[in-house]
């Protein structure tokens, strides 16, 4: 067992009011600056449609992520040869089309809204390019283009995440989108087993390793771009001003000052949590190995209980300090993603083993609309025998939000994990609605479910009473304890590795030279 820390995140978005604080805090204190002005390092996405950049998620296009080769993770974009075959034309990398149309990076000309020059109508900012100064030029697409639904029902057919439906229930869905959308939060996931840093030609994408922060060294960079390609996420960017490849850092700066993420402490809602999960990097692999519909629990069973003694012994003898580990303890994403089970990762068949989880959307029943409830109808009628199955075929119709909809985005296409999180949700509004309404708590809802009274009422405080410490446990940062020798600083990267556990037999033979005196490691 090698114990490592992570950095680790969960969106609400049943709680989601798609109001992009969270994004203009980001853009203001990151990314306001030449060559950066279409970097989004926090975006807030409309589902369904098919996001920023254009048809992010469809890897038939994009080749981002991994894929099995028989018992080895294999990038989906190829090796070292198919890089080198399209060093100078990239088929598979979003073009500025597929982030701000035809017309580049937008500005708009304000100097003719302040001219003095009499003019015989009344005067307007035209849009003009940042990157050829074009003036006039279309407006056709941008971030979040589809908020609020707006257009799906156009570009709604091209996403992906509508595969496992039929063309009736497609169509049906995208007619009536006032029914059926919801918000997407975006930043990146700084993954177990990122893409970007197994397809850095330079090396210059790395994972720290002390917190799992997934970073791009500037001085390194040399902008081949197959970060941007093998990211299935598409969260790096170029920025054209500097010559560099740029990310999200998750505000390291003020990690290691104690704070959360400027996202996540400017987000009205309330939806996001951040805290510290350990896990066994030793069955990495094999968790990222492992079939499609077993993937989110695999990655579930790789975090590590932070209160178990033989846990928290290795921990120490890797080097993980006393309050890293009590941050653990304290973590709200160990309870949502592992003890609750009720956080999911975003498409974990990209089998990078995201850090970020999310809360799916709780879908509300369309038989349940404050009618009716409870009924015979409803879900979780207590009339109905408690042994049999929570749910139909026939129930799965009563959801608003396409029950495939959501296992496409959130279990690989495995129902089951989707389906136990949404009832779980169910169930707590339920055991809430009886103490309040009824004054009587009904515990059997919880039992059909498979939750305590003890994890509902945590639950309850954890998504809607927490405070501010509770949501955002920050550990006490030691960077001068970290290691941070010329290759461990590195992490997962180089474009020798194109396997990103290659490096971890070079570590040794790495400590090996060192500590003999061999120039090897040089």
């Amino acid at each position: 067992m090698k114990v490592k820390t992570q950095l680790s995140m969960s969106f609400n978005l049943e709680k989601c009011i798609g109001c992009n604080t969270c994004t203009v805090a980001c853009k203001n204190v990151w990314t306001n600056r030449e060559g950066a002005e279409y970097m989004w390092w926090n975006n807030v996405e409309t589902k369904p449609g098919i996001g920023y950049p254009k048809q992010w998620e469809n890897q038939e296009l994009w080749k981002g992520g991994w894929v099995k080769q028989g018992n080895k993770l294999k990038l989906r974009y190829g090796g070292k040869a198919s890089m080198l075959s399209n060093l100078f034309f990239n088929p598979h990398m979003p073009e500025m089309a597929d982030y701000y149309g035809d017309g580049d990076v937008y500005t708009f000309t304000y100097d003719d809204l302040h001219s003095s020059e009499q003019s015989k109508q009344q005067p307007v900012g035209r849009p003009k390019s940042m990157v050829t100064e074009q003036e006039d030029v279309p407006i056709n697409w941008g971030v979040n283009w589809e908020d609020n639904a707006g257009g799906t029902h156009i570009t709604g057919k091209y996403d992906v995440n509508f595969a496992d439906m039929s063309k009736e229930e497609m169509e049906a869905t995208l007619k009536f989108r006032d029914v059926f959308y919801f918000y997407l939060p975006r930043i990146c996931n700084h993954c177990l087993n990122p893409g970007c840093a197994g397809a850095c030609p330079s090396g210059a994408a790395y994972k720290r390793e002390e917190d799992g922060i997934v970073l791009i060294d500037q001085n390194r960079c040399r902008s081949w771009r197959y970060c941007v390609s093998s990211c299935p996420y598409k969260k790096p960017y170029y920025n054209w001003a500097s010559g560099k490849m740029e990310k999200c850092i998750l505000c390291y700066p003020r990690i290691e000052s104690g704070l959360p993420p400027v996202c996540f402490h400017s987000c009205v809602g309330k939806i996001r949590s951040f805290g510290v999960l350990l896990y066994d990097m030793d069955r990495v692999e094999e968790a990222a190995l492992v079939e499609d519909e077993n993937l989110v629990e695999a990655q579930r069973d790789l975090i590590l209980d932070p209160f178990d003694s033989e846990v928290i012994e290795s921990a120490k003898r890797d080097g993980i300090s006393d309050d890293w580990i009590d941050a653990a303890q304290r973590s709200p994403i160990y309870k949502l993603v592992k003890l609750w089970e009720l956080a999911l990762p975003l498409h974990p068949e990209f089998r990078t083993l995201p850090s970020l989880f999310y809360i799916p959307p709780l879908a509300p029943i369309t038989t349940s609309a404050g009618i009716d409830t409870p009924s015979d109808k409803d879900i979780f009628n207590m009339e109905k025998p408690s042994s049999g199955p929570l749910l139909d075929l026939d129930e799965l119709d009563k959801f608003r939000v396409p029950f495939k909809y959501l296992a496409s985005m959130f279990g690989a296409g495995n129902d089951e994990v989707v389906k136990k999180t949404i009832l779980r949700q169910l169930a707590i509004r339920h055991y809430q609605r009886s103490i309040r309404v009824d004054g009587k708590p009904n515990t059997a809802v919880l039992d059909r479910v498979g939750l305590t009274e003890q994890e509902a009422d945590g639950i309850v405080r954890a998504l809607s009473l927490s405070f501010y410490n509770e949501r955002f446990v920050v550990p006490t940062t030691k960077r001068e304890a970290a290691d941070i020798s010329p290759y461990t600083e590195r992490g997962f990267a180089g474009f020798e590795h194109m396997n990103p556990w290659s490096p971890m037999k070079r570590r040794k033979s790495y400590f090996k030279s060192y500590h003999s005196g061999s120039k090897d490691y040089e």
